[in-house]
């Protein structure tokens, strides 16, 4: 069902509000008047994040764009969603240069990410598991089988953060720790490496590991242990008064998905099972 397509053959969409001086959020109105009179919400994503987001046909589309799609019919009827793919490494930065008015992309919630963004609701469990090859899955059952493995993850991420907690724990214990912990622009290059030997795990959101082993039957298994603590997906937007209307309508939106049943709906449609998160406020991240 799902895609998982290389950059090299999807170029970035780069529009040319994203190439221009991000200089116009200064007039008149907050960012959520503005966005009304456009009638356009303008956010950026990593469309290469099965089944979050990712290209189909040449058309981003994923569990986060019909999420946003239906909160936007609800709480801003008559504003269109634009979105742009770019590179995961540069979406904080740029949302930071205001070259956007949002990301709207699975980020892991994490402890320096809140303190200088803000975060929605959550729209999903983003709890790391371990991803292997099937033929090994004998072999690696918890995170002591783990001592002496090249392990991969995206750069800057916060699975690339819970592989390094990780390696320190391990070496406190006694163990050999991970030997080698190798980053990727992307986590399609890593699935290829895994695939083909190069590497021997890869840290990933369960959420994400599911529809991949359903999409390459018996290529990959999951190791029975998580790894960091209970982590949550969500949207991210910058953390001033001019951001600050436009994060309540959308997390009012979520709330409400979340409550009637919509969210479960499209977890199905994307995920093929359900996620329990919270819809009444964002957990404190511990890592």
């Amino acid at each position: 069902m799902y895609t998982f397509l290389s950059r090299s053959i999807i170029p970035i969409v780069a529009s040319v509000a994203l190439l221009a001086p991000a200089c116009s959020w200064a007039q008149q109105g907050d960012l959520l008047a503005r966005i009304k009179d456009a009638k356009q919400l303008t956010v950026a994503t990593e469309a290469r994040y099965a089944p979050f987001e990712y290209v189909d046909a040449g058309k981003i589309v994923g569990y986060d764009i019909d999420l946003m799609n239906h909160v936007l019919g609800k709480a801003l009827p008559g504003v269109k969603l634009k979105v742009s793919d770019l590179p995961f490494q540069g979406l904080l930065p740029g949302l930071d240069a205001r070259r956007f008015d949002m990301i709207l992309a699975a980020v892991t919630v994490n402890k320096d990410r809140a303190d200088h963004f803000a975060f929605t609701l959550p729209v999903a469990d983003a709890t790391i598991g371990v991803l292997l090859r099937a033929n090994e899955a004998g072999s690696v059952k918890s995170t002591g089988d783990l001592n002496g493995k090249i392990a991969g993850a995206q750069i800057g991420s916060v699975q690339t953060q819970a592989l390094t907690a990780l390696d320190k724990t391990l070496k406190s214990s006694g163990g050999e720790g991970l030997k080698q912990i190798k980053q990727y622009v992307s986590y399609d290059e890593a699935y290829g490496d895994l695939a083909a030997g190069r590497i021997d795990v890869v840290a990933q959101s369960l959420a994400n590991i599911g529809p991949l082993m359903k999409s390459r039957p018996g290529v990959f298994a999951v190791m029975p242990q998580t790894i960091g603590p209970k982590s949550y997906f969500a949207w991210v937007m910058r953390k001033d008064s001019d951001s600050g209307a436009l994060l309540r309508v959308i997390s009012d939106g979520i709330a409400e998905a979340n409550r009637d049943g919509t969210m479960k709906k499209l977890q199905l449609k994307w995920f093929g099972t359900t996620m329990d998160v919270p819809a009444d406020a964002l957990p404190v991240p511990s890592m």
